[in-house]
């Protein structure tokens, strides 16, 4: 097995992990996440009307993203996905000034990034069963 196929599928699994794990543990709790992000942007400049249903959007999006990336299936899309997500993050984070969470963010981010230029290593994935 080559290395850089290795090394991708770690890390892969690694943002993966991390965004499958956020979804998780928020799903169950959904309504009280959105309120405690609601509450979060009270004092933004972010409408409500925009931060509701961004709330209950997030932890689906975490989840399935990283359901899709621990797959390793539609791998592409995920990873542009996850970038997407992690922006709007980025946005909101320094929109109510929470810059501890922006060094996590930022690291999801080139995670992401990273592994879109080595896309080509994505060989222990389900996307690389159905090329065959």
């Amino acid at each position: 097995m080559d290395n850089n196929a290795i090394a991708f599928v770690l890390l892969r699994l690694a943002v993966a992990a991390s965004m499958f794990g956020h979804g998780l543990v928020r799903l169950p709790k959904l309504n009280g996440f959105s309120g405690w992000m609601v509450k979060s942007f009270e004092n933004s400049m972010l409408p409500k009307i925009m931060v509701v249903p961004f709330s209950y959007a997030l932890p689906i999006a975490e989840f399935v993203i990283g359901a899709l990336l621990i797959l390793g299936l539609f791998t592409r899309a995920s990873l542009i996905g996850g970038s997407i997500v992690m922006f709007m993050l980025i946005m909101g984070t320094t929109l109510i000034e929470h810059w501890e969470a922006l060094p996590s963010q930022l690291i999801h981010v080139a995670f992401f990034a990273v592994l879109l230029v080595f896309i080509r290593y994505n060989t222990i994935a389900v996307d690389h069963l159905i090329k065959k």
